[in-house]
């Protein structure tokens, strides 16, 4: 959807896209993108392009977002802060709203006999579907973030109002699942205290619910925080943990399979080969299973992506024959945008450990690319552990060049 207003806005005030772009200090192509409405800008960019357009940050989303609009209510707090501390208010209302909510999950509802379920909820179901179909969508998954925290709200208002044990059940069912959305959008910005609140919520409204796939992908979720902070020794028992619950739920969902899977990231970041390569194998039986074994929204492993974790792994383990092959063939799939900057980055980094200049200036440059594109933190998180294998090559021109690229889009981030 092309943002007419917002061209119109610039041009009014006399700026070219080029010039734009150099106040803005990013490329011309970028200005073009964020006008094409194929991507967004970052929320720390966009203070200061309020300020260049003259009108407020809230009058700036309406004109980023003029869809949304229609439904105000929908994407933007009843009383928007103002100040120059507007996401610290943000986030506490956010922090504020787990509270309420993990409170409403844990208590049981008053005995109010047999009660007729309000269609609200009835439709909340096919709604937390329609924004993890979003949220996949986006370039910048950022941008879903408004219309998860309406959600959020609505929901922790009917947690309070439930009147049978059976509504409880499902609506914590709900929260599981949209919790579960909330703590991927902040994963991907780098958040990751925020992602983990929203993740350890998640698993205890499954677990209240008894909803023992969405419980573990929930844990499994959270263990992720710990992979990436590369605390290999905190993730492996919450993924045992997530192994035993994903035994008690449904054997035709891939749910167990995917645990696996990640498992085996954390044995290779404990450099166990052989545990990493059982886990490996255990989550390649994925493709034994018939029928619908994912629902597309929090549970989305169907075994499609082993080629890039085994790739992942083996380069963890220091065994990069083994990661090239891995890693190629998954760059030959259907990626996401978001999975493909990852597998460019680990790519870059077999050809660090080679000394290949060529590899590691062609899969960064892409890699790099990708991730202003997105905003994705995913990508740049990738990136930022790439630098370490950088160092021994800095007295190259062009790799010193990359580096400072990676450090710029770091600070930014």
């Amino acid at each position: 959807m092309k943002r007419l207003d917002l061209k119109k806005r610039r041009k009014s005030l006399g700026y070219s896209q080029e010039k734009f772009a150099e106040l803005n200090g990013v490329a011309t192509s970028t200005v073009v993108r964020w006008e094409s409405g194929k991507t967004d800008p970052q929320p720390y960019q966009r203070p200061k392009i309020a300020r260049l357009l003259k009108i407020t940050p809230e009058q700036f989303e309406d004109l980023l977002f003029p869809q949304l609009m229609l439904h105000a209510s929908a994407v933007i707090p009843e009383n928007p802060p103002t100040s120059g501390d507007a996401d610290d208010m943000k986030r506490r209302d956010f922090l504020g709203l787990l509270t309420i909510t993990g409170t409403l999950v844990a208590m049981p509802p008053p005995d109010a006999g047999a009660a007729t379920r309000r269609a609200s909820v009835e439709g909340a179901g096919a709604l937390n579907s329609h924004l993890w179909q979003i949220f996949g969508w986006s370039e910048s998954k950022q941008s879903v973030y408004p219309l998860v925290r309406h959600q959020l709200g609505a929901l922790a208002q009917e947690l309070k109002g439930a009147r049978t044990e059976a509504e409880h059940k499902h609506l914590c069912t709900l929260a599981g699942d949209l919790y579960q959305l909330a703590g991927e959008i902040f994963f991907d910005a780098n958040r990751y205290t925020d992602a983990a609140h929203c993740y350890a919520l998640a698993a205890s409204a499954s677990r209240e619910a008894e909803a023992y796939d969405l419980w573990a992908c929930a844990m499994t979720r959270h263990a992720f925080i710990e992979l990436y902070e590369r605390r290999f020794s905190v993730a492996a028992p919450m993924l045992s943990a997530a192994s035993r619950v994903a035994q008690r739920g449904d054997g035709q969902l891939s749910t167990r399979y995917w645990v696996a899977a990640v498992q085996a990231e954390a044995y290779a970041g404990l450099g166990d080969l052989d545990a990493c390569q059982e886990a490996l194998d255990a989550a390649d039986q994925v493709h034994a299973l018939d029928g619908q074994i994912h629902n597309g929204g929090w549970l989305r492993f169907d075994g499609s992506r082993l080629a890039e974790e085994r790739g992942t792994c083996y380069l963890e383990l220091g065994r990069p024959d083994l990661a090239e092959k891995s890693l190629t063939a998954a760059l030959k799939q259907d990626l996401s945008l978001r999975r493909r900057g990852a597998v460019l980055a680990e790519l870059a980094a077999l050809g660090a450990e080679r000394g290949d200049l060529d590899q590691v200036v062609q899969y960064s440059e892409a890699a790099i690319e990708l991730a202003d594109r997105t905003g994705s933190g995913f990508i740049g998180k990738k990136l930022v552990g790439l630098q370490g294998r950088l160092a021994p090559l800095l007295s190259e021109g062009r790799v010193s060049a990359l580096n400072q690229k990676i450090t710029a889009l770091s600070r930014a981030a």
